[in-house]
């Protein structure tokens, strides 16, 4: 299945980079259908294998003080029994700020994208990674870690200059992973400043054709 928020079957409301109406139908969709509130807090959203290569022991060390930040969290992912356990539990716990599917779901994968106001991917490595791509083209702002693929495709934001298509922060240790999450937030604070955010994230164009022209330029630079 595509991912295109223009035509995509599985969320609420289709929209695009010059209408996000549909973003805040799809966001509200998300919440009612995972038992969530419909706040205007921020919405973290993080779909991956519940594994230590994807970061959730950082999640899982931070997972505490995030709940007392004004957001909400939903996790959609399968993995290690110890993590699935922990996220079942936090779930119960915090009813109103964190909900978690444990197992795949196609759908609600592409819910999650649409919905979510901040993808979350904290990866120890990641050689490409494709949720950040599908994240940026979906105007769900990207956290991720600079390693991999995630450091080549998202570009970290400058408040000054307010350019950038998302939020990347190096050392793998779990305070480095809340600090940036604090910085996307006051941000997001900023609504001119996160509907800009969002529009440069979905104009990166990871296409073939992009790639292609770029291949060509390169070979006829070379070419005598």
């Amino acid at each position: 299945m595509a991912w295109k928020p223009e035509t995509d079957p599985f969320i609420a409301k289709q929209y695009g980079e010059n209408n996000l109406t549909g973003k805040r139908i799809c966001k509200k969709s998300l919440q009612r259908s995972l038992g969530l509130p419909g706040k205007s807090d921020a919405l973290l959203g993080m779909i991956c294998r519940l594994t230590s290569q994807k970061g959730v022991d950082l999640v899982e060390k931070i997972f505490d003080e995030l709940m007392e930040r004004n957001l909400q969290m939903v996790l959609l992912g399968t993995g290690e029994s110890r993590y699935e356990q922990f996220f079942t539990s936090a779930a119960r716990r915090f009813p109103e700020k964190f909900a978690a599917r444990i197992g795949f779901d196609e759908a609600l994968a592409h819910q999650i994208e649409a919905g979510a106001d901040i993808f979350l991917m904290p990866s120890l490595y990641e050689p490409c990674g494709l949720n950040q791509m599908f994240s940026l083209k979906y105007g769900t702002i990207p956290l991720v870690r600079a390693v991999g693929g995630l450091k080549d495709t998202v570009d970290d934001y400058d408040p000054e200059k307010r350019t950038g298509t998302g939020f990347v922060f190096g050392p793998y240790e779990p305070q480095a992973l809340l600090e940036t999450i604090e910085r996307a937030l006051r941000v997001f604070k900023d609504k001119r400043a996160w509907t800009a955010i969002r529009r440069q994230a979905m104009s990166m164009d990871f296409s073939w054709d992009r790639s292609a022209k770029l291949y060509s330029a390169l070979y006829q630079e070379l070419a005598p």
